[in-house]
Formats: C-alpha cells, sequence, structure tokens
C-alpha cells in the first residue's frame, strides 16, 4: 500500500467526499473537488486500488431497526498467548451483535462494542455468548447514554 504522503489534495479531497456520501456519482464528484469526470475516475479507482478504499456501505436507522442499545465490554481474558488470542478473536467475528472489537493495550485485553435492542438483550448477549467466548475471565460493561460524535453518521 502506498504511502499516506502520495495523496495529493485531489485525492484527499475525492476520500473526503466518499466519506460524506459513498454513492456520489463521478461526475457530481468531478464537480465538487473541481476535476473533470476522466481523471477524477482514475484517481478514485486508483485509491480503491491501493486499498485507501476498502469498501462501500449503507449506514442503518438503528433505531427504527430497534437496535437502539450499546454497551461497552471491558474483556479480560486467561490466556494471552497467540493461540489463545485467535480463538478468541476468530470466535467473536462469529457474534453478529458485536459491531466492533479492540484489542487494548492497558488494564483489559479487549474492548468490544455491543448493539442490542435492549437491557435484556444485552444480557442474554453476555450470558450466552460474550462470556462463553474462549479464554474469557472476566468482563465489565459501560452502558452508552448518548453517542455524542459517530464518524458512520
Amino acid at each position: 500500500m502506498s504511502n499516506d504522503d502520495t495523496l495529493d489534495p485531489y485525492d484527499r479531497r475525492i476520500l473526503d467526499e466518499l466519506t460524506r456520501d459513498g454513492r456520489v456519482s463521478v461526475t457530481e464528484l468531478a464537480r465538487r473537488i473541481g476535476l473533470s469526470k476522466s481523471p477524477t475516475q482514475v484517481r478514485m479507482q486508483r485509491l480503491i486500488a491501493e486499498g485507501y478504499v476498502q469498501g462501500f456501505s449503507a449506514v442503518l436507522d438503528q433505531a427504527r431497526l430497534g437496535r437502539t442499545h450499546i454497551a461497552f465490554v471491558e474483556v479480560k481474558l486467561t490466556d494471552t498467548t497467540e493461540p489463545a488470542l485467535r480463538a478468541f478473536n476468530s470466535a467473536v467475528c462469529a457474534i453478529p451483535e458485536i459491531e466492533q472489537c479492540h484489542m487494548i493495550a492497558g488494564a483489559f485485553d479487549y474492548l468490544l462494542k455491543v448493539r442490542t435492542s435492549d437491557i435484556m438483550a444485552y444480557r442474554t448477549i453476555l450470558g450466552e455468548r460474550v462470556s462463553q467466548l474462549p479464554h474469557v475471565g472476566s468482563t465489565s460493561t459501560h452502558v452508552s447514554m448518548q453517542a455524542v460524535k459517530d464518524q458512520t453518521l
């Protein structure tokens, strides 16, 4: 993958615009960044090919889907050898309610973002799925009261 220093101002503007609206047409994108359509399309394809753009996805209305409860879960493992970490990483990916999983350097090993419909649904996921993940020793839950900033919106 290319070094970030290879991006010029047009490339950065393309990335900014795609972050705001991944469905923008190439014609509209070209207008917004001040280039013609052909060079904009070539730049966009290069940014995708070089891995600066890893994909496009829809931002869902979680409230309409009935998934407004967010909990952050600190996870401490009983074993942090490479095989144990791989087992945990693999298993956590199979739980759809876990939106994010980050390995943390600090007082605990992982931080999970878990989205469910309500506290009872979360309790079920915690007890039946999260706590049963390989090598989980303990968990600590922090419930989100409000998302003040969310880059996906």
